[in-house]
């Protein structure tokens, strides 16, 4: 007997039809003799419409009275569910955040899981129930419910896949698994059959969608083999584990994220300490940069530039106002006119010559280039806003992924 995590997606429930497709995955699961936890997203378009009637009410209100509202979506969606399997005929009981333990922080609407009671699932498993589980959601140390931000949900499964040693997290998508970029813009891109946590956690940090990158790092934290799957086809998935059997692609995928902007701190005093100033006042808002570019200093004086996610953007820029004068800067410049795009690979870091190829893509499609990352699995360039796509179909064709 296995013990099987499944997670899906708002699209998989939204509407009756899909429940009962959803319903008739998990009982084919458990039919086959395991165990099964089941982790649920709100219903198709319900985190949206919430967050609408919300600023009906109040344009501005309170991150913590968000969350009461938001995680009422996936209880909706996990009694629905229940209902749906109750109706087939199977043992099942749905249980919201708080009811299971999930444990979180206090960081309202981008919370972080600390830990998860096991008694209250394994009793549910032990009486032969199929466990359906609010994902997105916990409770933090004043009782008051919280959720998990972006990709909540992929997280939430997977911790609960940690906690539990289930024996495999399967993750259902709209889309068949990982592919090397986004098959709706290059139609030739190819499926995946294995991908490392390094890798996918790159492509997830750096726009593409499959999976969020905090799930990727929980898996990678407590080796947790993750399966990327449909829940409209029976086609196999893309395994996400850490080690890869296959003999290594020079790049794996390619991703671009057109939520980018760019700030550049102009006219900084070339002295130590700087650039620790800045990006740690950034740092206590839990605000990300990407790509960083220091200019050589002339003069005394230097320029900072970096990348930050186009919605934290106002909130970067108030914060470096507000601190003018601890920073001593002369001019803030930033444009919300910009574009990511990347390639990852783990057999990157063997092959030299695999950014040159990347920069004579772009070249050759007429790009131009205005900052450049790179580790030892990644290289990223930011580029015009509008030239994302043209840019994927570039590398994609020159790397001959497809």
């Amino acid at each position: 007997m296995s013990l099987i995590v499944q997670k899906f997606g708002g699209s998989s429930v939204k509407d009756a039809e899909h429940v009962f497709n959803v319903a008739g995955i998990i009982t084919d699961t458990y039919k086959a003799g395991n165990q099964v936890i089941v982790v649920v997203s709100a219903q198709g378009d319900t985190t949206d419409d919430l967050i609408a009637k919300a600023k009906e009410i109040n344009p501005s209100p309170s991150k913590r009275e968000m969350d009461m509202l938001l995680s009422t979506g996936e209880q909706i969606s996990i009694s629905l569910l229940a209902m749906a399997i109750e109706k087939l005929g199977f043992p099942v009981v749905s249980l919201t955040g708080w009811q299971v333990g999930m444990h979180t922080d206090s960081n309202y609407s981008a919370a972080r899981i600390r830990k998860i009671e096991q008694e209250r699932v394994q009793k549910e498993l032990d009486k032969k129930n199929i466990v359906i589980v609010a994902g997105f959601q916990g409770i933090n140390r004043y009782d008051d419910i919280t959720t998990l931000g972006r990709g909540g949900s992929d997280t939430s499964a997977v911790a609960l896949a940690a906690a539990l040693h289930a024996d495999l997290c399967e993750i259902y998508t709209d889309v068949d698994g990982v592919y090397t970029t986004d098959p709706r813009i290059v139609p030739n891109a190819s499926k995946l059959e294995e991908i490392t946590f390094d890798e996918m956690l790159e492509l997830a940090s750096l726009g593409a969608n499959v999976l969020h990158n905090r799930s990727v790092e929980m898996g990678k934290k407590y080796n947790v083999n993750i399966c990327v799957r449909s829940s409209l086809t029976k086609a196999p998935g893309t395994i996400v584990k850490e080690v890869v059997d296959m003999e290594k692609m020079l790049v794996r995928g390619v991703a671009k994220d057109s939520d980018v902007a760019r700030i550049s701190i102009c006219g900084i005093a070339d002295t130590p300490g700087k650039a620790f100033k800045i990006f740690s006042l950034l740092a206590k808002k839990n605000i990300n940069v990407d790509i960083i570019l220091q200019s050589i200093g002339r003069d005394n004086m230097k320029d900072i530039s970096f990348t930050t996610p186009e919605d934290r953007l106002e909130e970067a820029l108030q914060i470096l106002e507000e601190n003018k004068a601890v920073l001593d800067y002369q001019s803030l410049d930033y444009t919300k006119d910009v574009s990511k795009v990347s390639i990852v690979g783990a057999g990157m870091v063997s092959n030299p010559g695999v950014a040159a190829k990347m920069f004579e893509a772009l070249y050759e499609a007429q790009i131009n280039i205005h900052m450049i990352a790179t580790s030892e699995i990644k290289v990223s360039v930011l580029i015009d806003a509008g030239c994302e796509t043209k840019a994927v179909r570039a590398i994609h064709d020159k790397f001959e992924l497809g």
